[in-house]
């Protein structure tokens, strides 16, 4: 999701949940996304997961932003739309793992903690540097 603010883009983007990633921040960020289900269509999918991560159903024209390889091997595919929402009032979809590791205690976490909008020079700081190319590609698209 992305908006236009003062006359500056500005970015959606969302802090992944979970004991790993609280003290994280710089490289962290992630544009909403999850898993493709079988026979499933990828734009589908991406509106889909951002539904369940935000609570907010995204609507729009949607602009293919195309792939990126992160470090770990996952391919990302994104679309880009034009909208708006407030971050403090997101609600996301929740996951059990067990923490501490091997502790037998399974506790409930938000997939996305918390998101928030930044300028794209910002975002680039934040989010995980393979998905900092969906943000070079939105701002050349949108000149």
């Amino acid at each position: 999701m992305y908006r236009f603010r003062t006359g500056q883009l500005e970015v959606l983007l969302a802090h992944p949940g979970g004991p790993f990633f609280t003290n994280k921040d710089l490289g962290a960020w992630t544009i909403p996304k999850g898993l493709v289900d079988e026979d499933e269509d990828q734009l589908v999918t991406a509106r889909r997961e951002f539904e369940e991560e935000t609570g907010t159903r995204p609507e729009g024209d949607f602009v293919p932003l195309g792939e990126v390889l992160q470090k770990g091997g996952k391919t990302v595919v994104a679309w880009a739309f034009e909208g708006d929402l407030d971050p403090a009032a997101i609600r996301s979809n929740t996951f059990q793992r067990e923490w501490p590791p091997r502790s037998g205690r399974w506790q409930t976490y938000p997939e996305i903690d918390r998101a928030e909008f930044f300028s794209i020079a910002e975002g680039k700081t934040k989010i995980n540097p393979a998905q900092a190319e969906f943000l070079s590609r939105l701002e050349s698209l949108l000149r």
